[in-house]
């Protein structure tokens, strides 16, 4: 009795092994025949029977959903400050930083014109777009945050008559 089930649990074992986990792909070759080749660096070598090359799988590492990466550019170019945007979509200033750099954003240089941004849901944002006097002399982009909607609005900036 307890052989069989030693038996059962490797068989679900490998079951897993071979079926959930996924398979190293030979990156020159796309073959799926490997052998293994030895550990280096504490990462699993392979060589492919196809065509003889040796390859290391490489981590996925931690990925982020493009969303936010288009999000956080967004409101980049509005002008909204890296640590505001760290708030708004709870991605480090410094992942934001990160994507400004990879993907060459750069932001114009005009101080005429001044950002603000509001967090709403639905409700609010209909009442708030009903109000003609709060749109009148500005600019607005209204775009998705999660189940809630945020309005970018810019005025520019008025010179005092003296």
């Amino acid at each position: 009795m307890q052989n069989n089930i030693i038996i059962f649990f490797w068989q679900n074992i490998k079951f897993y092994l071979e079926k959930v986990m996924k398979k190293p792909i030979c990156p020159k070759c796309n073959g799926e025949e490997y052998t293994k080749s030895g550990i280096v660096n504490s990462r699993q070598r392979y060589k492919c029977t196809t065509c003889n090359y040796h390859y290391s799988v490489n981590k996925d590492g931690k990925n982020t959903d493009p969303y936010y990466i288009i999000k956080g550019l967004q409101l980049y170019l509005e002008g909204i400050s890296l640590r505001e945007i760290e708030r708004i979509i709870g991605v480090s200033h410094v992942t934001v930083r990160n994507w400004v750099k990879k993907y060459f954003v750069s932001t114009p240089k005009s101080t005429e014109y001044r950002p603000t941004y509001e967090v709403m849901n639905h409700k609010e944002l209909v009442e708030f777009m009903s109000d003609k006097s709060k749109l009148k002399r500005s600019g607005c982009i209204i775009t998705e945050l999660g189940d809630k909607f945020m309005l970018i609005k810019w005025e520019k900036f008025r010179k005092s008559e003296f």
